[in-house]
């Protein structure tokens, strides 16, 4: 579904991604794993049209995007949730879903029943305002928000930062769901090492910039990985 291919990314002088490669395939999650700072952020942000990047290509299914603004790629099919949600506190709930008709045609500009069985929380609390909410339902209307888009590529930040035990729980669950469903890639960079191994399919670790290991789930060392990642 995703080809990202020799991928650079500058910021100013400093170069904070160097050639990396990654492929995310339908019905399976990829997490991107490394200590802070090592450039997890920016790849999703490259991905997603947030940040320019200095070489590489970004192919969905084939085609190539060139260097996407965040509008083209939404419209092209990757979802962004952003690490620290970005929700708008003072919208509510529905309202906060709805931003992401911006990239659907109007046509498509509905919010599906099924984006509420995911998260029966925010059926409940439809009408209140971002603000309002707990980290861990502020995450979830994220998500939410990112899944009315109907995405190809979903680009999951960080998730579980700051958030409850139950509603980790919760999203370890959707995760898991969207995965059988078979219809989109997911790309999961995660610092809380338990859940990334739970929920992943495959791993990439990056450390200053590069990829240092690329593995499937079935093959992979934990031991190996979390002293990959820990260094």
């Amino acid at each position: 579904m995703l080809e990202v291919r020799d991928l650079s990314l500058r910021y100013g002088q400093s170069e904070v991604l160097h050639g990396v490669d990654l492929d995310a395939v339908a019905g399976s999650v990829t997490a991107v794993m490394g200590m802070n700072g090592v450039g997890k952020t920016s790849l999703m942000k490259a991905i997603a049209g947030r940040h320019p990047f200095t070489g590489g290509r970004i192919v969905l299914e084939g085609r190539d995007l060139g260097h996407p603004t965040a509008a083209r790629a939404a419209r092209a099919g990757i979802a962004y949730v952003p690490q620290g949600r970005e929700i708008f506190p003072r919208l509510t709930v529905t309202e906060n879903i709805e931003s992401g008709f911006a990239c659907l045609p109007r046509g498509g500009r509905r919010v599906p029943d099924r984006i509420y069985d995911l998260f029966p929380v925010l059926a409940e609390m439809r009408h209140r305002r971002g603000g309002d909410l707990s980290g861990g339902q502020q995450q979830q209307l994220a998500i939410a928000r990112a899944l009315v888009t109907r995405p190809k590529v979903l680009l999951l930040d960080e998730p579980t930062e700051g958030i409850q035990p139950s509603i980790i729980k919760d999203i370890g669950r959707v995760i898991a769901t969207l995965r059988a469903e078979g219809e989109m890639a997911i790309v999961l960079v995660e610092q809380f090492f338990d859940f990334a191994v739970a929920a992943a399919d495959r791993f990439v670790a990056l450390k200053s910039g590069e990829v240092v290991l690329r593995e499937e789930a079935e093959g992979v060392d934990r031991a190996r990985l979390l002293a990959e990642i820990s260094l």
